[in-house]
């Protein structure tokens, strides 16, 4: 049970971290590249939209994600107290509330990596809005 709870411990709340850290540094990839983008190099508007919104896909995956991997944690954890319980033959009451606190990290990490990813991806959607707009009034309706 040692392994169940080193991969509740390391492997979910791990995944969690490199989900958000990949995130981030997707977001801070886009946004530098919107501020240095130059409007003139695109005459469509659907091949200027392509070039915006890549990789985006990736935060709002990870975003929609999160809490079911942390849920996932939380339910691994839960078990792993119950399996403690049953194997130990005691009923101890700090000893169930210590693991079922343990169990819930889980679920506090993947919204703690869910949420900043679903405010990371609505701000970078709103700049490509920007962006779209501020294309089509210097192209014209021809894009």
């Amino acid at each position: 049970m040692d392994a169940l709870k080193n991969a509740v411990d390391y492997g979910v709340i791990g995944l969690l971290l490199a989900l958000s850290v990949w995130c981030v540094a997707i977001a801070v990839e886009r946004w530098l590249f919107f501020r240095r983008i130059d409007l003139a190099q695109y005459q469509d508007s659907r091949v200027l939209e392509i070039a915006l919104t890549h990789r985006l896909v990736i935060i709002g995956t990870v975003a929609a994600n999160a809490p079911y991997i942390g849920l996932l944690g939380t339910v691994l954890g839960i078990m792993l107290t119950f399996h403690t319980m049953g194997t130990s033959g005691t009923m101890a009451v700090n000893t169930i509330m210590i693991g079922l606190s343990l169990a819930l990290k889980a679920t506090a990490v993947g919204l703690l990596v869910a949420i900043p990813c679903v405010v990371m991806n609505n701000l970078l959607r709103r700049k490509i809005a920007e962006i779209l707009t501020l294309h089509k009034v210097q192209h014209g309706s021809r894009s």
